[in-house]
C-alpha cells in the first residue's frame, strides 16, 4: 500500500454548534476534537503528512495545540477559505509530491485506521473512492410538505468521510472548479464533472461528523466505549 498526504479543512465557523468558536477547539473527554482527529493520522504509519487549512486568527492557537499534544505531521497550515472546497484548494496548491491524498472532515474523529487503508488501496487501484454506509431509515421524497414518493434505500447511502483520490485526479478536478467558478458539495462531485468513476468504501456508523451539542454525547458515549471495550 502506498504512503498518503491527508487534507483537514479546519477553518469552519460551526455555526450549527451554537459554540461562538471553532467548534475543532470544543473538547471530548479533555481534549480537543481537532486532536482526536489528527492523532488517528499521526499515529497511522502509512500517512506521511497532514495539511491542515486553517483560518489566519486560529493559526497561532492551533500551532500551540499541536506542540502541545506533539503532532508532528502536520507540513502547512494554509489559510482556509470561506468554504471548505476553497479550503481544499489551498492545500492541493501546497502539495508537491503528492500520489494518493485524503480529504477529511477534521470533525470526524472516530475514523479508523482500516478504513483508511482500505481507501487508499482502493484509490490507488480505482482513482476516486468515498467511505459511505447504508441508509438505515426508510426514505421519502418530499417536495412542499408532501410526501410524493417512498424511494428504495437499498441502493441509498450516506457518504461520509474520507474521500480518496490519486493525487493528479483531485487537483484537476480542483483546478478545474477553480477556473470554472464551480462549488460542489464534495470533492467527489468535482471529480464526476471530469467524468470520472467514483467507487464507495464501506465505513462504520461511528464515524460521526460532530455538527451539533447532541453529537459531542454521541461522541463521549462513543470514546466511553472504545476506552471500555
Amino acid at each position: 500500500m502506498k504512503k498518503y498526504d491527508v487534507i483537514l479543512p479546519a477553518a469552519g465557523s460551526g455555526k450549527r454548534m451554537g459554540a461562538g468558536h471553532n467548534k475543532l477547539f470544543l473538547e471530548l473527554s479533555q481534549k480537543p476534537i481537532l486532536i482526536h482527529t489528527l492523532e488517528v493520522f499521526e499515529q497511522d504509519s502509512a500517512c506521511k503528512g497532514i495539511w491542515l487549512a486553517v483560518k489566519p486568527e486560529e493559526r497561532a492557537f492551533i500551532q500551540s495545540l499541536l506542540v502541545k499534544y506533539n503532532i508532528t505531521k502536520v507540513k502547512a497550515l494554509p489559510n482556509g477559505g470561506a468554504e471548505r472546497q476553497n479550503s481544499v484548494y489551498s492545500c492541493v496548491q501546497k502539495i508537491e509530491d503528492g500520489e494518493i491524498v485524503l480529504v477529511h472532515d477534521a470533525a470526524r474523529p472516530f475514523i479508523t485506521i482500516p478504513v483508511i487503508h482500505k481507501l487508499v488501496e482502493a484509490a490507488e487501484e480505482k482513482g476516486a473512492v468515498i467511505a459511505g454506509v447504508r441508509a438505515k431509515d426508510t426514505m421519502k421524497k418530499v417536495e412542499n410538505g408532501v410526501i410524493v414518493e417512498t424511494v428504495d434505500r437499498s441502493s441509498l447511502w450516506m457518504i461520509q468521510t474520507p474521500q480518496a483520490f490519486q493525487f493528479e485526479l483531485l487537483q484537476e478536478a480542483e483546478q478545474a472548479a477553480e477556473r470554472e467558478h464551480f462549488l460542489g458539495t464534495d470533492e467527489a462531485m468535482l471529480v464526476e464533472r471530469l467524468g470520472q468513476t467514483v467507487y464507495i468504501v464501506e465505513s462504520s456508523y461511528e464515524n460521526v461528523k460532530i455538527t451539533t451539542k447532541e453529537d459531542l454525547i454521541f461522541g463521549e458515549a462513543i470514546l466511553s466505549q472504545r476506552i471500555g471495550g
